[in-house]
């Protein structure tokens, strides 16, 4: 008898903890994609202002804290060491958030997919509106 009751409550207690478990990872799933919402476009317009050329308006898409730790020249010279025009296709990795901040690796992948480009992205709201708030060059 003791050992069917041990039993029953085991199976329960795994059954709660495992729907705490569902519940808690549907919440925060929930509540990433939601706040998210906005950095895609921000991302294809600083892509798109950088393949038309218009470095400046790709600048100005940074927050202010990133403007003043990276100067326009430095940001043209980080530009030009990735040599973006030899990649064709973005892959968006899975977001993470970190202190209101989303920290999302993007992949640029050659034509020929044989060479990948991963970029870490850092997002951050400024009144509302997403901004860039930190770009490096991803491991390899």
């Amino acid at each position: 008898m003791d050992g069917a009751l041990i039993r029953e409550i085991g199976i329960k207690t795994l059954l709660v903890g495992g729907s705490a478990l569902l519940l808690f990872w549907t919440f925060n799933a929930v509540k990433l994609v939601i706040g998210a919402r906005g950095i895609n476009p921000l991302v294809k317009q600083f892509f798109d202002h950088i393949a038309s050329g218009q470095i400046d308006a790709a600048y100005r898409l940074t927050t202010k804290t990133y403007r003043q730790h990276v100067s326009r020249q430095d940001f043209l010279k980080f530009l030009g060491n990735l040599q973006l025009n030899r990649y064709r296709n973005l892959k968006s990795g899975r977001p993470r958030i970190e202190d209101n901040v989303i920290i999302l690796t993007l992949k640029l992948k050659s034509e020929d997919k044989t060479q990948e480009l991963p970029l870490d992205f850092s997002f951050t709201k400024v009144d509302k509106v997403w901004r860039i708030n930190r770009i490096a060059k991803g491991n390899e």
